[in-house]
């Protein structure tokens, strides 16, 4: 009997090794499955007096082939990777928005601003003058074309997280419920190998998602946190997320995503406390990235239609009244307020004043205890700028921007400001005329000259600072100082401007705010007198046809591609391309971290599937392995049947 019984035992083993072996192949392409193998282990032996007879083998249990460790590293690094691509991937559809080329903005604003100096050429051409009301118009709606898509990509990302929190939240319940399962199983004595690969393959796929910190417990169960501290899976009872717009401002469309306390109190959740994951992801690259993005667009929405608009105010039309408004942009906008109630009714506002001074960023107020009263920090670097009371800020012109308060706050209140973001969405343009473009000078001038007419009006130019309404005209006559060198002396003597200068041919002569005069040649000079230069304006009667009048302002447009328009350095022709550079730099970065990320989520998921995963090869040895010892431990029953049998008839005699 002791040989049946060694035989039933070796097949039975051999039997569940092949149901394991065949367990492996069948699940080598299940996510998450992890590679099982029998554990076999010696029956005890018997003792007959002269020594202990073996009695066979017995399964000890079914081993899971997993590394704890590996298991959540690669989690962690999966958890990463997948907030690095997602931002990546969202990065490049706003980089594309930012595309060179014939079919984009830069594009458009260069041929805007050379179809002035045709202008220039041919003042009258009322065709040339429709060219430049074209390209006005196609400006204006390449920069609402490239607003609408921030929008779009800002409701995609919404949407996305909003699905992802939903898949979070339904995986936790999922874990939740195996938990239990698992627990029980343990207390059985026994492993669910199965339901524990199910459960960590959860884990994996919450991870994706948001990154967790797992928590073993003693009954097997186990407990996942978010952001370090907010229990989403507790046992068999799982948290719930939740993505809305923050509750901080208002109608601000900032996202937030937040935790269901057990008290009913939703925690918020930064970017920066989720640590990896989809919604990190999305959370930094629509609170950060694409709020970037809409601050560039706008800021050049706002400096070049700004410019412009200047420019063409300072200008005559063709029927000779001050030009007006080239585009209508939305200088006000209103900020967003949060923190207990206000003492009195508020309507916050922010006004840009100096459009050449505009940063690309959002602004907050925060008041606090002590004086000063509050502080206006910049959002984009963090730089402050301190203030005492609310006449004090309304006094203060801080990056082209003033702002206005009509309450005052109290500590803990602020307010959120997002002068850029709207600019380029509402941008439109307000010119439809052709002879509305105000391409003439507002200035005349005429040389009187006491010998040959050796000087030569050379060209005036108006700019920002100029005001037509209180210029009264001036005169520039010329002289020779102590060293004999030719100076030019201006009347009436302007303010703020040096009355005097040497005199150098074809250099402008600043003649008072927002005007310079350039003159070619050398001036007459002789005992009683001295050339002269009148200037006045070109609307006044009494300058007649002797007035030398020109298209300069048509110039001076023309002359507003190399102004410095962006941060003090960047001119209007470079604008575009330093935007274009500051994105495509985002983007080139996050797309290095979302490579780096993926390769060491790839390693360490290779590493662990080392471990976990099923080898074909491997199991293919092993089934041939146990199917002779099988089929050896069926040959062994035959072997004590026949013996059993024998003994049976020898008995039978």
């Amino acid at each position: 009997m002791s040989l049946l019984n060694v035989g039933a035992r070796a097949l039975m083993a051999n039997q569940l090794a092949l149901q394991t072996t065949g367990h492996n192949i069948a699940n080598v392409n299940t996510a998450g499955y992890s590679r099982q193998s029998v554990a076999l282990k010696t029956s005890d032996g018997q003792d007959r007096g002269s020594g202990y007879i073996g009695n066979g083998v017995d399964v000890s249990t079914i081993v899971r082939n997993y590394n704890d460790l590996l298991s959540r590293q690669a989690a962690l690094a999966g958890s990463v990777s997948a907030g690095d691509a997602i931002r990546y991937q969202s990065l490049a559809q706003m980089q594309d928005i930012f595309t060179g080329g014939k079919s984009g903005l830069g594009a458009a604003i260069n041929d805007m601003m050379n179809a002035f100096g045709d202008v220039a050429n041919t003042p009258t051409d009322i065709s040339v003058r429709q060219v430049i009301l074209t390209r006005m118009n196609e400006v204006a709606a390449r920069f609402r074309s490239a607003s609408s898509q921030l929008d779009e990509l800002d409701y995609n990302a919404k949407q996305q997280m909003l699905s992802d929190v939903s898949q979070v939240n339904s995986l936790a319940g999922q874990v939740a419920a195996l938990n239990g399962q698992i627990s029980r199983a343990l207390a059985t004595g026994n492993t669910p190998n199965d339901l524990l690969d199910q459960r960590d393959q959860l884990v994996r796929e919450i991870n994706k998602f948001v990154q967790t910190t797992q928590i073993s417990a003693e009954d097997g169960s186990i407990s996942l946190f978010v952001a370090n501290s907010q229990p989403l899976v507790m046992g068999s009872n799982a948290g719930q997320l939740t993505a809305k717009e923050t509750p901080e401002f208002p109608g601000s469309g900032k996202m937030g995503l937040y935790f269901q306390s057990p008290n009913g109190q939703p925690v918020a959740l930064t970017a920066s406390m989720l640590g990896g994951g989809e919604i990190s992801g999305l959370m930094q690259f629509q609170n950060s990235d694409l709020t970037e993005g809409r601050n560039l667009l706008g800021r050049m929405a706002q400096a070049i239609g700004g410019a412009l608009n200047e420019q063409n105010r300072l200008g005559l039309t063709m029927s000779g009244q001050p030009g007006s408004d080239l585009f209508k942009l939305p200088l006000t906008s209103q900020g967003y307020t949060t923190g207990p109630q206000w003492t009195a009714p508020n309507t916050p506002q922010v006004t840009v004043t100096d459009a050449s001074q505009l940063k690309a960023s959002d602004y907050q107020i925060v008041f606090g205890n002590d004086a000063p009263k509050g502080r206006v920090i910049r959002l984009s670097d963090g730089q402050t700028t301190a203030f005492n009371d609310l006449a004090d800020l309304s006094s203060k012109t801080i990056d082209g921007l003033r702002f206005d308060l009509q309450a005052d706050g109290n500590a803990g209140q602020s307010v959120l400001f997002r002068p850029m973001a709207a600019a380029a969405h509402d941008i439109q343009a307000a010119v439809f005329a052709p002879n509305d473009l105000a391409a003439a000078n507002p200035v005349a001038a005429r040389i009187t000259s006491l010998g040959d007419a050796a000087l030569q009006m050379g060209g005036i130019q108006v700019s920002a600072g100029f005001d037509f309404s209180t210029f009264a005209g001036a005169e520039i006559s010329f002289g020779k100082n102590a060293a004999g060198e030719v100076e030019y002396t201006i009347t009436p003597p302007p303010a703020g401007i040096p009355a005097t200068g040497k005199f150098r041919s074809g250099e402008p002569i600043q003649v008072g705010p927002g005007l310079m005069v350039t003159l070619n040649g050398t001036p007459n000079l002789n005992g009683t007198g001295s050339d002269k230069v009148t200037l006045g304006k070109a609307t006044d009667p009494q300058y007649g046809t002797a007035w030398q009048r020109d298209t300069g302002n048509a110039g001076a447009f023309l002359a507003l591609r190399d102004a410095k328009l962006f941060d003090g350095s960047t001119t209007l022709s470079d604008g575009f391309s330093i935007a274009m550079a500051q994105v495509g730099t985002r983007t080139q970065s996050a797309k290095y971290t979302a490579q780096l990320s993926e390769t060491i989520a790839k390693n360490l998921e290779s590493d662990r599937t080392a471990v976990s995963g099923v080898n074909l090869d491997e199991e293919a040895a092993k089934l041939l392995q146990f199917q002779q010892a099988y089929q050896a431990s069926a040959k062994m029953l035959q072997v004590a049947q026949g013996i059993f049998d024998s003994v049976l008839q020898t008995v039978g005699r």
